[in-house]
């Protein structure tokens, strides 16, 4: 039996042991460009982070960090690196725990009267979600990841090359024929859990579209009836158009002129229009009483007169 090499074109070669079968992972550490180990947010730090190449199809997160847990903790794993993707989902992770601390100190410097006020608004049903066991996700054969570990010295035990083949680290999400059958269970759920699913998200679209018009029809000025049957009356700067919504009161002004100003300028214009078309009737009705008369004198000339 040949004597395997422990390193090959500068990578430390792994030996991984399955029940019936072995497999090899290529390692080195990861080394970044000038450009981008200049800038403060780089996602793969040098001199923590661990490049492996042939990494199995089915690996998982869990599986790589179990592997190499000997060598310190591992804080990030990262398959098939993209600098752009990656760059991007670390950017939206550090905004949305930015946006989720701002939300918990503004929950928090609120007054206990308008937390209240928050806690009195109809809550919206929810969504029985429907049942999904968890599965590997299966990646081309012969992919790379990076793990990034949480000191130095962790990357230097994991090069160190190995004396015996690592076994592969067991995890609960099923492997192999089992994957396809449990992903095959996993698409066909019970009827029951789809009927429950598919009311439950009615109920939520019924309650979402009815907060939508509710507040639609608050914008437009349309009359907002609540559940005893009283119609909600708001004042507005003239008869029909309210602030809000509800029905239109008539403001002083409107009650002590019995118009309001737009309303003086449309009718102001409708007589305009209205003395414009009866004066160009007249105007037709004269020429066609004056062409009547020329006509009749044509032909009166036009007669033959014998004496």
């Amino acid at each position: 039996m040949s004597v395997l090499p422990k390193y090959l074109s500068g990578f430390t070669v792994i030996p991984i042991a399955y029940p019936s079968s072995s497999h090899f992972v290529y390692a080195r550490a990861h080394a970044t460009s000038k450009s981008k180990s200049s800038k403060p947010n780089n996602v793969l730090p040098e001199g923590r982070t661990l490049f492996l190449v042939n990494v199995p199809p089915d690996a998982t997160e869990r599986e790589l960090m179990l592997l190499f847990k000997h060598c310190g903790t591992v804080e990030r794993v990262l398959f098939d690196f993209n600098s752009a993707d990656a760059q991007a989902e670390y950017a939206s992770d550090s905004d949305e725990e930015m946006a989720e601390a701002a939300e918990q100190s503004d929950t928090e410097a609120q007054p206990r009267k308008k937390r209240k006020l928050q806690t009195s608004e109809p809550t919206p049903p929810e969504v029985i979600p429907l049942p999904s066991s968890s599965l590997r996700t299966l990646r081309k054969t012969g992919s790379c990841a990076h793990l990034i570990f949480l000191d130095s010295s962790s990357l230097a035990k994991a090069l160190s090359p190995p004396t015996s083949p690592k076994p592969w680290p067991h995890s609960e999400e099923p492997r192999g024929l089992s994957h396809y059958m449990a992903k095959y269970d996993n698409e066909r759920p019970p009827l029951d859990a789809v009927k429950a699913h598919a009311d439950s998200f009615m109920d939520r679209f019924e309650f979402d579209l009815s907060k939508s018009k509710q507040e639609a029809k608050y914008r437009k000025g349309e009359a907002i009836v609540d559940e005893d049957g009283f119609t909600l009356v708001t004042r507005g700067g003239a008869y029909g158009q309210t602030l809000g919504g509800g029905v239109g009161v008539a403001s002083k002004k409107f009650m002590l002129t019995g118009q309001s100003g737009s309303r003086k300028k449309k009718d102001k214009k409708k007589e305009k229009d209205a003395e414009k078309q009866r004066k160009a009737i007249l105007d037709l009705k004269k020429n066609f009483e004056a062409d009547k008369e020329r006509v009749e004198k044509l032909k009166e000339s036009r007669r033959f007169k014998p004496y």
